[in-house]
């Protein structure tokens, strides 16, 4: 249950004085999250991005051009704009003793300006000093007060993000009722690291950030931004300790193997590990022999080995008498891991089986029956493996590929379809060391940087879309050479609103061109489809394959030496790199060609440039954080994982392994969190709302 001390910042924001229903609906737009509404805790996350700073109070003489000033004047004369004339702008004459001012409104209704500016009257008025025909001049001052609504007026603005129907006023204004609403809190960080780092409370950063009295108030590496950023990881850092302390907790048990497997399979590969995966597998195996539960994520770049030190960990597991699973996230990855293992793992001498959501009827109940009863040693699948109804003999360790598909509640799921299972978790996008911490922090981690021997780097170029017949002829004399392409196209049917060529119109183009040659493969074909379409491709009886992102990650023909991404400004650095990886396999010369349309933004051309300039996925990644920020670089903004809010991984990266060793040394003292700063820190796991780890604490 949610502290009570909580529920005013868990309340919609409907509920501030003066957000009406209209307001309420925009502020759905703006700061809702689906299934949650608008809370007012999200108008108070929902910081400001920069300041408008009104400090400035010139006579008007003295005033600088060009700047946002507030000026003391009084109201000389009216002048509408002539009949006739309805572009033409209605003049405000003011003064002061050192010079004049004209206040320019156009479209300005006489009856409401006559109002706002008496003549004769003395007005406060903010906003952008400008000279026009050598006068000084205000285009639609952004404040015109009486002198008593003046005193009020704040010297420092802070500046939101809107949506239409959002003025910045009705956002300030609610976020002033916020804060009112807003308790006080107990103090979950360490005083001392708060009095060494010179950051205030919660409630005085929060305080701060929406009432700013400076710029350097608002500043991402300011002390109110930094302290709530700081909270905010230290949630996140707590909650992913709490769920390997879990995991931990629940007895594992030593699965270690006698070496038999292991041996065969490092015989029957026709390369020797590298120096990168014998490392891994040598941290997999004091995993696996230690009797606490393994929780480990084996990182690689594209084409490290990773699926290799994954078989040899499963052959250790199967050598202990147990079971194992690897699970993809898709039915292709599912199948190409089956299909290439398969050969390995019955040379050594174990049984394997392939399940997925297509299997259906007595064949599906066969491979139930048979993972069950112990028949299968490594069973392969999508999620179907850890669903309702399959049961595993004695299950000793879960691989699962694409980990960031997969999130800490699937990590649990899976974990439970044995006694004690141990988990092994790959990824073969390279994930920047700050968000290996913020979203892997209840995991062990092993890097694969190296390539294995004989890889060939991949000649990467930038060709503008104006050349695409250039590039139908290239990609002609390269299918005549004996290669085979990729040619990536981001979408599966034409639309209007973006201008990029479908994959089905591409494929018709080029089989015009080149014949039963051209395969196509995208995200809405069955299944069965997709594979006849990848065989195919993989046989050499197609020797283009024109393809969604479906074949993104893990997808394997070492045949295959080119690649086209078409409108490559489109994609994502990370989805870049692991495109370009699908070639660059075998032992050929590989080529990437990135297909842009003219007139590049200047994050696109950063993309680009980044792709020509290196093949390391660790620097790739790095960089793409930096464009796209974290949930866009983990394919999380889909997929429901919690980002940041209030953190920026890019800037406040060394707060994560200070939060991370502040959670590791509270949880060492105070397990259970009942100290007096333990039930401050369980406030905080609920306010940044990881429910799911404050319940494993009651769990025990």
């Amino acid at each position: 249950m949610r502290p009570a001390l909580l529920n005013p910042l868990f309340a919609s924001v409907a509920t501030l004085p003066g957000v009406g229903p209209k307001a309420a609906a925009h502020f759905e737009r703006l700061v809702g999250e689906a299934g949650k509404g608008a809370r007012v805790l999200d108008l108070l996350f929902h910081l400001p991005y920069a300041v408008i700073d009104r400090s400035a109070r010139p006579r008007l003489s003295e005033a600088l051009r060009d700047t946002i000033v507030t000026v003391t004047v009084r109201v000389d004369e009216h002048r509408p704009a002539p009949s006739g004339r309805s572009k033409a702008p209605y003049r405000v004459l003011c003064s002061d003793e050192t010079g004049d001012l004209t206040l320019i409104f156009f479209g300005g209704v006489r009856q409401r300006l006559e109002k706002l500016l008496p003549i004769g009257e003395i007005r406060v008025v903010s906003g952008k000093l400008e000279t026009w025909d050598g006068r000084l001049q205000m285009v639609h001052p952004d404040r015109v007060l009486d002198l008593r609504a003046a005193e009020t007026m704040a010297a420092f603005e802070p500046v939101y993000g809107l949506t239409e129907g959002l003025f910045p006023a009705t956002v300030a204004r609610a976020a002033a009722a916020a804060l009112d609403r807003t308790p006080t809190l107990p103090e979950w960080q360490d005083p001392s690291w708060l009095a060494r780092q010179r950051l205030p409370s919660f409630g005085d950063a929060l305080r701060t950030l929406h009432q700013p009295r400076s710029a350097d108030d608002v500043a991402p590496l300011g002390p109110a931004r930094k302290r709530l950023a700081y909270d905010e990881v230290l949630a996140s850092q707590l909650a992913l300790l709490l769920v390997r302390q879990r995991m931990k907790k629940a007895a594992g048990r030593s699965q270690a193997g006698d070496g038999r497997i292991v041996s065969k399979l490092l015989g029957s590969l026709p390369y020797s590990l590298t120096g990168a995966q014998a490392r891994a597998v040598e941290e997999i195996k004091g995993d696996l022999a230690a009797p606490e539960r393994m929780l480990r994520l084996l990182q690689g770049d594209v084409g490290a080995g990773k699926t290799v030190v994954a078989l040899l960990a499963l052959a250790s597991v199967v050598e202990a008498g147990h079971q194992g699973a690897l699970m993809a996230p898709t039915e292709i990855l599912a199948r190409q891991h089956y299909d290439r293992l398969k050969p390995l793992a019955e040379a050594a001498g174990m049984r394997v089986a392939l399940l997925t959501g297509r299997d259906t009827g007595a064949a599906r109940e066969k491979i139930l029956a048979s993972v069950a009863a112990g028949q299968v040693d490594i069973a392969f699948g999508t999620h179907a493996l850890f669903q309702e109804g399959v049961e595993f003999h004695d299950l000793g360790l879960a691989v699962v590929d694409e980990q960031h598909r997969f999130g800490v509640h699937q990590r649990l799921a899976l974990s439970r379809k044995g006694e004690a299972v141990d988990v092994l978790v790959m990824t073969a996008t390279p994930i920047p060391r700050t968000l290996v911490l913020s979203y892997f922090g209840d995991m062990d981690v092993s890097v694969l940087r190296d390539k294995p021997a004989g890889r060939q780097p991949i000649d990467t170029r930038a060709v503008s879309l104006d050349r695409l017949d250039e590039v139908v002829d290239a990609v002609g004399r390269a299918v005549e050479g004996g290669a085979r392409v990729y040619w990536v196209c981001p979408l599966v049917e034409e639309s209007e609103e973006l201008d990029v060529a479908a994959a089905s119109d591409r494929f018709e183009t080029l089989r015009r061109r080149f014949g039963e040659r051209v395969g196509l493969v995208h995200g809405k074909m069955k299944g069965k489809e997709k594979d006849a379409a990848m065989g195919a491709f993989a046989r050499g009886e197609t020797t283009i394959l024109v393809a969604t992102t479906v074949i993104e990650v893990g997808v394997d023909v070492p045949e295959a030496t080119v690649m086209v991404i078409e409108h490559a400004e489109r994609f994502g650095l990370a989805q870049l790199h692991q495109l370009r990886g699908r070639v660059g396999r075998g032992s050929g010369r590989s080529t990437c060609l990135l297909l842009y349309k003219s007139g590049l933004g200047e994050t696109a051309r950063a993309r680009i440039d980044t792709m020509r300039r290196t093949e390391d996925g660790f620097e790739i990644a790095e960089e793409d954080l930096k464009l796209r920020g974290e949930g866009d670089v983990l394919g999380t903004r889909q997929s429901g994982m919690p980002g940041f809010k209030l953190a920026i991984p890019d800037m406040h990266g060394e707060l994560l392994q200070a939060a991370r060793d502040d959670a590791r040394l509270v949880l060492e003292r105070d397990p259970d969190l009942v100290s007096e700063r333990g039930q401050a820190l369980r406030v905080l796991l609920y306010l940044f709302e990881r429910d799911e780890a404050a319940r494993l604490i009651r769990a025990g």
